[in-house]
C-alpha cells in the first residue's frame, strides 16, 4: 500500500506542479522571437520545452559540453554555434544524458524540442529536431530563459 501511494504521488508531481527558472528580459525574448539570421559563420539554435508532462521538473541542456541552461515548462533558449560543423546537444535524463548530434549549417536557425518522458523514479528528458516553421510557431508562444545556469556539472 505504501509503495503504491508513493508511486501515485510521484506520478502526480510529474504531471502537475510547476518548476521555474530565471527568465531573460522581455526585450531579449522578443528579439529572439524575430528569428533573425545568426551572426556570419554561425547557426542559430533554439532549444525549447513545451510538453505538458513533467511541469515540476527542471532539466539541463548542453551543447558541446557547454551549459545552455536549465529548462522548465514553457521556456526556450537561443544560442549560436559555429556553422558547418556537427554539434552535440545533450539533456539530462533519468539514468544518462540523451544526445543528438546534428550538422548545423551557417546562416540557418535550428529548433530542438526538449520533452519530458515518464521514468522509473523521476521523469527523463529527450530531444528531437523540429522543422523550422513548426519550431517558430512553438517558440513564439514561449518565453526565453536566462542562459548558462545548469544544476549538474558537466
Amino acid at each position: 500500500m505504501k509503495v503504491s501511494s508513493t508511486l501515485i504521488l510521484a506520478g502526480a508531481l510529474l504531471i502537475s506542479g510547476c518548476a521555474s527558472v530565471e527568465m531573460a528580459s522581455q526585450a531579449d525574448s522578443a528579439k529572439a522571437k524575430q528569428f533573425s539570421p545568426p551572426s556570419k559563420g554561425n547557426a542559430g539554435v533554439y532549444v525549447y520545452r513545451d510538453s505538458f508532462i513533467g511541469k515540476a521538473l527542471k532539466k539541463d541542456v548542453w551543447i558541446d559540453g557547454h551549459c545552455v541552461g536549465e529548462s522548465a515548462p514553457d521556456v526556450f533558449f537561443y544560442t549560436e554555434v559555429e556553422g558547418g560543423k556537427t554539434h552535440k546537444v545533450d539533456t539530462q535524463s533519468e539514468f544518462s544524458p540523451n544526445t543528438l548530434e546534428l550538422m548545423f549549417e551557417a546562416g540557418k536557425n535550428y529548433f530542438i524540442r526538449q520533452f519530458i518522458k515518464m521514468g522509473v523514479f523521476v521523469g527523463g528528458a529527450g530531444l528531437e529536431q523540429i522543422p523550422e516553421e513548426q519550431g517558430k510557431q512553438a517558440v513564439a508562444k514561449l518565453e526565453m530563459a536566462k542562459p548558462g545556469k545548469c544544476s549538474a556539472p558537466r
